[in-house]
């Protein structure tokens, strides 16, 4: 197995008195002079900017420092009751309800994953852990392009003759790397992960999203999770959990907070840790990223985690600036490195 990088500085030592937003966000103040002045020219320049330019259409931004909300931007038509499309953030969603259940003893994600259709004699597939699938190196074939026409499991899945039920369109590819030898970005791995939760946990599609809210959307406040799920009862943790800007700012806030939130611990010690801690990478990673288990690494400067989706979702986490910031839009595939910039940007703003 290839090795991996040295894991992320641990999380700074949490600060006692940190406000917490389970019914609304405490208001924080923009830093006056040259940091208001930058990041105001940030905004401008994404809500302003040409849709046919390189950063397309910003919707929403909000910007959470300290635990406190910095400030709030939307475009005509969506504001902070509107619900936005997860896309791949919905991933690091499925990450934490993993999470829980393994504090529960629900789960060993070292153990061969729970897929009946793998448990074949000499099926190779057999090997293949929870952790390959959250970490994206199961070895499975995938093709995970989001152009129409081109070959796309990912398509065929969401949206094509796998859509009433994703995982076990996503359980019937064949091998193609032994487990833990190859990097591959996959929407299936999740929904893999997906349904061996539910497995877990005995429960159908209605039990599953009472687990989520009693167990993660409750306890954070997110009133306005909306997951979805395919006719088989699956949740859709590859793509779909629909959310407002504030309350995907509040899930961000649950892993800077260590998993912890009004004292209580919602995620198991070292689970938040276990996400920023480097896969392996081959070369076909996303340029000056890495990725941990099921989030997103250094995508706004060295330390940063992110949950990331299709078109420029992101929640990004600085925890050496208390820092959160949940951008949604609509950008070019080809032009998402402009989000990356910007987002870098944005939080540099802020040291």
């Amino acid at each position: 197995m290839a090795e991996s990088p040295a894991a992320l500085p641990f999380l700074p030592e949490q600060p006692v008195d940190t406000p917490w937003p389970t019914t609304e966000w405490p208001a924080g103040i923009l830093p006056a002079g040259a940091v208001a002045a930058r990041v105001h020219s940030l905004l401008d320049g994404a809500f302003d900017a040409d849709p046919a330019g390189d950063l397309g259409v910003t919707h929403a931004v909000v910007i959470v420092q300290g635990g406190r909300l910095l400030i709030e931007r939307y475009a005509p038509d969506f504001g902070p009751e509107v619900t936005c499309r997860s896309w791949s953030m919905a991933k690091s969603i499925t990450q934490a309800l993993v999470g829980i259940a393994v504090g529960d003893g629900r789960l060993d994600i070292h153990a061969p994953a729970d897929v009946p259709a793998w448990r074949g004699a000499g099926d190779p597939r057999g090997a293949i852990t929870l952790d390959h699938l959250l970490r994206m190196s199961s070895g499975l074939a995938w093709i995970e392009d989001y152009i129409p026409g081109n070959p796309s499991d990912v398509i065929a899945m969401l949206f094509g003759e796998g859509q009433d039920d994703v995982a076990a369109y996503a359980e019937s590819v064949p091998l193609a790397y032994p487990p833990g030898t190859f990097w591959a970005y996959s929407s299936g791995a999740t929904n893999i992960v997906a349904h061996c939760l539910a497995r877990a946990l005995g429960v159908d599609g209605p039990g599953m999203e009472a687990f989520m809210r009693e167990r993660l959307f409750g306890p954070l406040g997110m009133t306005s999770a909306e997951p979805r799920f395919d006719a088989a009862g699956t949740f859709i943790g590859s793509s779909f959990c629909f959310c407002t800007p504030q309350d995907f700012a509040r899930f961000g806030l649950l892993y800077m907070r260590d998993g912890v939130w009004e004292g209580r611990r919602l995620l198991p010690p070292g689970w938040v840790d276990y996400a920023r801690t480097p896969t392996f990478q081959q070369a076909n990673v996303e340029p000056d990223s890495d990725y941990g288990a099921h989030w997103w690494l250094n995508m706004a400067g060295p330390a940063s985690f992110s949950a990331n989706g299709y078109e420029g979702q992101h929640i990004v986490i600085c925890p050496d600036r208390d820092l959160i910031i949940v951008r949604h839009g609509a950008t070019p595939t080809a032009t998402q490195p402009a989000v990356k910039a910007w987002l870098r940007d944005l939080a540099g703003a802020f040291v």
